[in-house]
């Protein structure tokens, strides 16, 4: 299944960064504009649970920032 994602994206000093419009939480880097998409294409199956099993647990954790 394919799905459709906008995508803004900039050069920074030393890599190309980029996030999914429709998803800003995900945002990624890499050196080439064909790596920054690749890494957001995995970034965006990881964020949505792609290869999470049916049978999984969840866990509340605390973030100190």
């Amino acid at each position: 299944m394919d799905i459709r994602q906008r995508m803004i994206y900039w050069k920074g000093e030393k890599y190309w960064v980029g996030k999914l419009i429709d998803q800003p939480e995900i945002m990624t880097q890499g050196g080439t504009l064909e790596e920054l998409e690749e890494n957001l294409v995995d970034a965006y199956r990881l964020m949505v649970l792609d290869d999470v099993p049916a049978e999984h647990e969840i866990k509340e954790i605390v973030l100190a920032v």
